[in-house]
């Protein structure tokens, strides 16, 4: 009889399971379902995330603000007419100009062409031209103030720097969208494998309820066992119940990363986990010694001493003395016109302009100003530096002591999952202890989920180092 109850429970004893890792059991899919993967997740986050393409919008705002500076370069062609309706003279005069800044020199080029028909008043005798009309081509030349730099080439500068920095702030943004697309894969993966751990375990309590429940209607077994292999079904079922509330929970933070083609969220159903812990190794980062310059934080603030220094050149310049040089040449065309023969010949005059200013608080108060700027900007420079170099070297050390855990984790889990096979073995046979095999079960489980959350740690760790290097390819930001 003895041999028969131990035969019967034998059949009917789940068989000893030995976890070869931290995922050992496939997740059940559906044939069409291929597994979600990390590089999907952040391909999809860099392409339709609202922040990333909020970001990209910021960049054409700094892009149309510098087309807006550029016309301050823009030819101005404008006319000006002018006839007497009434009066002892019936002079008309029109005159047509075009003007073009310079763009390397704060003066300007320009043509011109002025005819005029009837009489005009001794003192508007200017006003005469032959009868084919006047043309004119001349220039002014900034010699001193505005010669190097003056508001219209400042105002472009500042405006470039806009771009520069907009796209420096649009890759930081960027960089922190992709870091948590990282963390929300991988909290979405450890919840899956937690979820399948727990599943498992729950399923050995389950199957073993039969064989108990067998044993009991024989007699060989008390009621009692029972009783405590339910109680032990119930509290393995709210640790099931639990897994999956997480896991729901962890697909819905996702979704904020994982979009369609319309940049709609995506719910991932728990059919596209992946098969084992493969995607918790995290991202392959290259070197952690990077230069500052390569984070887009530290160059925006470098854009920006940029920026101030272009206002202080600015505002130096117009504490400068004013000389322009003007000149220009012009001819009459056709016959001679009513202001007579003096206007027939080849005109060309040359002149010049001066001044100084004596007082120019506002230009001293932008220099300080300006100066002022600068020193808060290399301070601010020279704190992201060190706080740059402080963090990678923090982020080293912790995904250091995250693999050492983790290699300390798994063997854990190795030994627990031994002794579990081990006193599995002892029960069915008939001389282990019905609390003690549960109690090796759970250690196993647990033993198994730590590594789980060991092995999600170092992912973090990994991904934040990607972020605090820059390193766009690892976050598959490279365009």
């Amino acid at each position: 009889m003895i041999r028969l109850l131990l035969g019967s429970l034998v059949a009917l004893s789940p068989l000893p399971v030995v976890a070869q890792g931290p995922a050992s059991t496939p997740a059940v899919r559906s044939p069409e379902a291929s597994p979600l993967t990390l590089d999907e997740v952040l391909r999809s986050s860099a392409r339709s995330a609202p922040q990333i393409v909020e970001a990209l919008a910021r960049v054409r705002q700094a892009e149309g603000r510098s087309l807006s500076a550029e016309g301050a370069f823009d030819t101005v062609f404008d006319t000006d007419s002018k006839s007497r309706i009434a009066g002892y003279y019936d002079g008309t005069v029109i005159e047509g100009r075009a003007t073009r800044p310079l763009t390397g020199n704060g003066g300007y080029v320009y043509g011109n062409y002025r005819a005029s028909r009837g009489t005009f008043p001794v003192y508007e005798d200017q006003a005469y031209t032959n009868r084919a009309g006047e043309a004119k081509v001349g220039a002014l030349f900034a010699l001193l103030r505005d010669r190097v730099i003056d508001e219209r080439r400042t105002r472009r500068t500042l405006a470039g720097g806009d771009i520069d920095v907009a796209k420096f702030e649009g890759e930081m943004v960027a960089i922190g969208v992709q870091r948590r697309a990282v963390d929300a894969y991988q909290t979405w993966v450890a919840a899956g494998l937690r979820l399948r751990a727990y599943r498992e375990l729950l399923d050995l309590a389950e199957r073993r309820r039969g064989a108990i429940g067998r044993l009991v209607e024989l007699g060989a077994r008390p009621g009692i066992l029972l009783t405590e292999n339910d109680q032990n079904l119930v509290r393995r079922r709210a640790l099931v119940v639990r897994a999956e509330q997480d896991l729901a929970t962890a697909a819905n933070a996702l979704s904020l990363y994982l979009r369609d083609g319309d940049g709609a969220p995506l719910l991932v159903s728990a059919d596209r986990l992946p098969p084992d812990a493969t995607p918790l190794a995290g991202l392959a980062t290259a070197s952690p010694i990077a230069a500052p310059v390569a984070r887009p934080d530290y160059r925006a603030i470098l854009t920006r001493i940029d920026q101030s220094t272009a206002r202080l050149m600015l505002a130096e310049n117009e504490l400068s003395p004013r000389l322009d040089l003007r000149g220009d040449v012009g001819k009459d065309l056709g016959a001679v016109g009513l202001g007579g023969p003096t206007r027939t010949p080849l005109e060309a005059t040359i002149g010049f302009r001066f001044s100084v200013p004596l007082q120019n608080r506002a230009a001293k108060g932008r220099i300080a100003e300006a100066r002022a700027e600068i020193d808060a900007l290399n301070q601010r420079s020279r704190f992201l530096r060190d706080q740059i170099a402080v963090e990678v070297d923090g982020i080293v050390i912790a995904v250091d002591a995250s693999e050492r855990l983790a290699a300390i984790a798994d063997e854990e889990r190795r030994l627990a999952d031994r002794l579990a096979a081990a006193e599995r073995r002892r029960f069915e046979l008939g001389s282990g202890d019905f609390f003690l095999v549960n109690q090796r079960e759970e250690t196993a489980t647990d033993a198994r989920v730590r590594l789980i959350d060991a092995q999600a740690r170092i992912a973090s760790a990994r991904a934040e180092l990607a972020a605090a290097t820059a390193d766009r390819a690892s976050l598959r930001l490279v365009r």
